[in-house]
């Protein structure tokens, strides 16, 4: 590559919008929220890929749960409490639906609103 080429691409415009911590957690919580609801149409076939999803998710909520914990977190203390509130229960649910105990529609709805409310930019 020549020095014009390389210097075209050092100071071209970035051709992909910048990202914000809100897109890439709602872009992860979509594709988890997308792989659940897939693997629990197929049935008893598509188990092992809903184990698989359900374990991303709840590795997910405790992500946020650790996030949250952290003293720099700027959420108000209310919605704190209400999504660590939000964690706990996934991660009880998740181990019933592994257990086949459970489905993983209760997961879905949380996500779905989790969902909802990042891409509304609420708080």
């Amino acid at each position: 590559m020549n020095a014009l080429l390389k210097a075209k691409s050092a100071y071209a415009a970035a051709k992909a919008p910048t990202r914000t911590a809100r897109d890439t957690e709602y872009e992860i919580m979509a594709r988890i929220t997308h792989r659940m609801i897939a693997a629990n149409a197929k049935g008893a076939d598509g188990f092992t890929e809903l184990v698989s999803a359900v374990t991303d998710n709840r590795k997910l909520w405790a992500l946020f749960s650790a996030d949250m914990a952290k003293p720099g977190n700027k959420l108000p203390d209310s919605l704190k409490g209400r999504l660590f509130h939000l964690a706990q229960f996934t991660r009880e649910h998740s181990s019933k639906v592994l257990a086949r105990k459970a489905t993983v529609q209760p997961l879905v709805e949380i996500n779905t609103a989790i969902l909802r409310g990042l891409r509304s930019g609420a708080s």
